[in-house]
């Protein structure tokens, strides 16, 4: 295992247990601060955090996919969980912020792009792999 194997699947070990923690939190601590709507937005951004994050750990134990790809495809999901799920959350919370949250509104679909673009990016990188 790599360095940046190691720091990738204790950075999604970490990424997961705050997952968990998100969803108790919006599960427990929300249900009576916020309306259905805003709890259902909320775990919205929980899912897809706990999507991205267990990729980044299987990718992190995967020792067959290359070092390159695996940074790239690292940050784009850590761009998306930034952005969409960060986004998600504060827009979720927009009742009881001492902000308005909805101005950040516009960078949900950006943190989604990221999303996107790392699946993409790791399935093109994998059908052009050339045979060993």
């Amino acid at each position: 295992m790599t360095v940046f194997d190691k720091n990738m699947v204790v950075i999604a070990s970490f990424l997961i247990a705050a997952t968990i923690a998100l969803g108790a939190f919006g599960a427990h601590g929300l249900k009576n601060i916020v309306d259905t709507s805003a709890l259902v937005t909320f775990e919205t951004g929980v899912r897809y955090q706990m999507y991205h994050s267990l990729a980044l750990l299987v990718l992190g134990l995967a020792p067959s996919i290359s070092e390159p790809l695996k940074t790239i495809v690292f940050w784009f999901f850590i761009l998306g969980i930034i952005l969409f799920s960060g986004s998600i959350y504060l827009l979720a919370l927009n009742g009881i912020l001492p902000f308005d949250a909805a101005k950040i509104g516009f960078i949900t679909p950006i943190g989604g792009l990221m999303f996107i673009i790392g699946w993409i990016w790791f399935g093109y990188k994998t059908l052009t792999l050339k045979k060993r």
